[in-house]
């Protein structure tokens, strides 16, 4: 699948995306995982309260699951205007 990072998600982890073979079942199982890889990924997940997650362009929740899933977003919450 293809995991993007955008604004300071992406400056801590170094990647724009990049694509993962993962056994993932759960956005927090994938969560988990990159986590456990490197530093740069524990900093950029270490508080989940300041993101947010789409699965297929679609908003979701961390407890969403992975099956069938083509693309994972992280990304700080949105403000409007």
């Amino acid at each position: 699948m293809d995991v993007l990072y955008f604004a300071w998600v992406r400056e801590r982890i170094g990647l724009p995306k990049e694509r993962i073979e993962t056994e993932a079942a759960t956005v927090s199982d994938l969560v988990a995982e990159l986590s456990a890889r490197e530093d740069r990924y524990a900093a950029a997940f270490e508080d989940l309260s300041a993101l947010r997650v789409a699965l297929d362009q679609e908003l979701s929740d961390f407890d969403a699951p992975l099956a069938g899933v083509r693309e994972v977003a992280f990304f700080p919450p949105m403000t409007g205007g």
